[in-house]
């Protein structure tokens, strides 16, 4: 086990200080991902029934103010559906973007090395320009995979709204 984290560490330490932005960044995307696919799991089934069963036990669904009553149960579902999904779609623009920081503070240790030896130290030049690659890589493949999960949870999000608009009928 601690063979992994050394391994780890030496990797962080070969994508500079910015790997650390990209990794806080991922772990609080992933934290809020999984907090989505809890909620879509587990709480939303109660949600949907208190908010279903609300609109149910009415006497009459025709009225103007029945139909308003309805249309703020649906706003009132939709902000409990997409909470949080802004912040997570945030995290995954962000993502590249901190790729792209790692990129130029790698590239500006490489000039920094040219200008101080005349560019002849190849060793050193490829530090930087390990130091610009590592994040650029994480930060596209941290993207990636923010995008996917962003991708599904704006589907079931998109899904269960409908569902819920389906269940709250004016049938009598």
């Amino acid at each position: 086990m601690s063979g992994i984290f050394e391994v780890i560490l030496a990797f962080m330490e070969k994508g500079g200080n910015v790997l650390w932005l990209i990794a806080a960044l991922v772990f609080f995307m992933w934290t809020l991902i999984f907090e989505r696919l809890w909620y879509f799991m587990a709480t939303w089934k109660v949600d949907r029934d208190s908010i279903v069963n609300g609109w149910e036990t009415r006497a009459e669904r025709r009225s103007w103010n029945a139909k308003q009553i309805r249309v703020k149960l649906l706003s009132t579902s939709r902000e409990l559906i997409n909470d949080n999904m802004n912040v997570i779609s945030t995290c995954v623009a962000l993502c590249p973007l901190l790729g792209l920081l790692g990129t130029v503070t790698g590239m500006i240790e490489v000039f920094n090395v040219m200008a101080v030896t005349g560019g002849g130290d190849a060793k050193s030049m490829a530090g930087g320009v390990e130091k610009s690659t590592i994040p650029t890589m994480a930060g596209m493949v941290a993207a990636l995979s923010g995008l996917f999960a962003n991708t599904y949870l704006q589907r079931v999000a998109a899904r269960e709204q409908l569902l819920l608009e389906d269940q709250l009928t004016s049938d009598h």
